[in-house]
């Protein structure tokens, strides 16, 4: 396939190497930690032959048990060390590993309860929190002393749980799912929050819940049916301790059927198993409404569906060829986990779920929409940069200005937000000694355009467009809005490709603005470029005048020659009585002009007589020879 066409058209694929393992078959079951992202392969038979293999850091660990009968729920300690194994409704055993990663049976520990156990979850390398139809109760396991000591629980009815291992917090749905209550599971801890009541008519299954965090807030996503049979995606978000799950965010699916989420980056992704697509929401994203009475912001899609780009699978096979095979997209055997995993257990594949935003940005015609997109995604700079570039490459048109500007506003707002952060900190630093910080950080954006980002990833490849100065001005006239100095780095940088470019007029109008930041290195910079044009030494000179450098003015006039101009702005400062004579005369003398030596001979003439009442020059102002000049002329009657 054309690879132009392959990335318009599809905006998620399958993680390239997949983690593979036994398929499900008579002899085997597979079973998934997502706190640990494990996968157990089990295979029963006289012994159970168990293999491990982890989707983070690739380490396999393969073991035999006894087989003491068919296994509900396998999950590893954080450590690797305990191996929790739940077989009926009623019982956990807990069984330690030794240095060479096998089980040391004899020394398991078994916990036998009363109550149904839905499940479990470890919240530290000893502690592990059970989950049965009485509540949660967290147990230290000791095998030291052979013991299973409960040290905190939560007395509720639970009739299903779900748990979010991101952020370590369980849901736990009481009253045929009509009360949903988050709790934070930790060591020794159980923090009971503000329940959710949805009411008899909107109680959910735990098949309908998908717990996740977006943008670093616990969330609770619930499938739900409308009148007319097409679904929405409810989003409660836990803003704090002690507020109540708030509705906050609709999504809105406008088909039926079977669906599956996955969070990928912040992206929350709906896929849909009967038209076998995908759909991309982005909460942070601006709605077009809001739901009357919870405020809550309605979402569409942010593009119309699209299908996961087709994966081949290399199979084994003893010919050096190989053979591939065309994987069942949106399988039946597809088990979604959070964030963003999927696995087919009948083919042994577990993939990541990953976005490829070069062809979102195909497929997003509205430029500040996906600037907007792009400023939320993890990997987004180089790929905004690159979006910035093509919008005002040679391809541009002038109607794009008003978008350019609203994204110039828009990526200097987040990059003034930056700079108070860092300046918060710094006054944060300082005044630690004091009890208490009034001001709360703001959390960071996850991309920022700098100044320097902006000069080396999108106007250092565009100096060959015709409307550089406009860009350049509505992007400086940006910083000044938000109150940023523009970089004297970056002013530099222009400068030097206006000036390559021969964009004089650009260049003027830049400085014309004070767009630039003005300063004297800066203009002695200038007129090191003089040469390029005669109009970048007054553009110089002008700057060094708003700045107030006379001296330097001073400085570049006589070495110019225009001795009797440098008198002119000398004579207008503090201290022009004590102008040097030398440094003049000798100025004047190198023009090789009679007139302006004789014009700067009587200035220099009529200070002394003002003076000193004489118009000789004192011994120690070195003036002889140009005394001797000045005679040579009258004797020769050049002038």
């Amino acid at each position: 396939m054309d690879k132009s066409v392959d990335l318009q058209h599809y905006y998620l694929e399958l993680s390239p190497e997949p983690v593979r393992f036994d398929a499900v078959s008579q002899l085997t079951n597979v079973f998934f930690d997502d706190a640990k992202q494990q996968v157990f392969a089990v295979r029963s038979g006289g012994a159970t032959g168990i293999v491990v293999k982890s989707a983070t850091d690739g380490q396999n660990i393969s073991f035999c048990m006894e087989d003491r009968g068919t296994i509900r729920s396998i999950k590893f300690s954080a450590d690797n060390q305990v191996l929790a194994v739940q077989r009926n409704d009623t019982s956990v055993e807990f069984v330690p590993f030794n240095a060479n990663n096998q089980p040391n049976v004899p020394e398991m520990l078994t916990h036998q309860g009363k109550n149904i156990i839905y499940g479990f979850v470890w919240v530290q390398e000893r502690q592990v929190a059970l989950i049965s139809k009485a509540g949660v109760e967290i147990f230290q396991l000791n095998f030291e002393k052979r013991t299973l000591k409960s040290v905190k629980s939560l007395n509720i009815t639970v009739n299903w749980f779900s748990f979010c291992p991101t952020s370590n917090f369980a849901l736990l749905s009481s009253n045929m799912g009509t009360i949903l209550t988050p709790v934070i599971l930790k060591a020794s801890t159980i923090t009971k929050l503000p329940r959710l009541e949805l009411g008899t008519s909107q109680g959910c299954s735990g098949r309908d819940v998908t717990l996740a965090q977006l943008y670093g807030t616990n969330a609770i996503m619930i499938l739900r049916q409308l009148q007319n049979r097409q679904f929405e995606v409810v989003i409660y978000l836990l803003n704090g301790p002690g507020l109540a799950p708030k509705k906050s965010h609709i999504l809105r699916l406008g088909q039926s059927g079977r669906f599956a989420m996955n969070i990928v980056d912040d992206v929350v992704v709906v896929h849909h198993q009967a038209s076998a697509t995908s759909m991309l929401f982005d909460i942070a994203l601006g709605g077009a409404e809001t739901e009357v009475g919870s405020g809550a912001v309605i979402h569409q899609p942010i593009i119309p569906a699209k299908t996961i780009k087709p994966y081949t699978l290399e199979v084994p096979s003893m010919s050096l060829d190989g053979k591939t095979i065309n994987c069942d997209l949106y399988s039946q055997h597809w088990v979604l986990f959070q964030p963003n995993i999927v696995i087919d257990a009948k083919l042994g594949c577990l993939w990541h779920v990953l976005l490829k935003l070069n062809s979102l940005c195909a497929l997003i015609t509205d430029r500040f929409r996906l600037v907007e997109f792009l400023l939320q995604r993890t990997e987004g700079k180089p790929v905004l940069l690159n979006v910035l570039k093509e919008m005002m490459s040679v391809n541009y048109s002038g109607t794009m200005l008003p978008v350019i500007e609203s994204i110039f506003n828009k990526l200097n707002c987040l990059y003034k937000s930056v700079l108070d952060n860092e300046l918060q900190s710094q006054m944060a630093l300082m005044a630690l000694s004091t009890k208490s910080q009034s001001s709360k950080l703001s959390p960071v954006p996850r991309v920022i355009v700098d100044q320097s980002d902006a000069y080396t990833g999108v106007f250092s490849s565009i100096t060959d467009t015709e409307q550089l100065g406009k860009i350049l001005l509505l992007y400086l006239h940006s910083l000044a809005r938000n109150g940023i100095t523009a970089n004297p780095e970056l002013s530099k940088q222009i400068v030097i490709d206006l000036v390559r470019n021969k964009q004089f007029d650009t260049l003027h109008q830049l400085l014309k603005y004070s767009a630039l930041n003005e300063s004297k290195p800066l203009a002695c910079f200038l007129l090191s470029l003089s040469n390029s044009d005669p109009s970048i030494s007054q553009m110089a000179l002008d700057m060094l005048a708003r700045l107030n450098a006379n001296e330097i003015i001073l400085e570049v006039l006589l070495e110019k020659g225009q001795v009797v101009e440098a008198l002119r702005i000398a004579k207008q400062m503090p201290g022009a009585d004590s102008l040097p004579a030398r440094k003049y005369l000798e100025a004047a003398y190198k023009t090789k002009d009679p007139l302006v030596f004789h014009s700067v001979y009587n200035f220099f003439q009529a200070k002394n007589v003002r003076l000193r009442g004489s118009p000789d020059f004192l011994k120690h102002e070195q003036c002889t020879e140009y005394v001797q000049y000045y005679q040579t002329l009258i004797s020769t009657q050049c002038l």
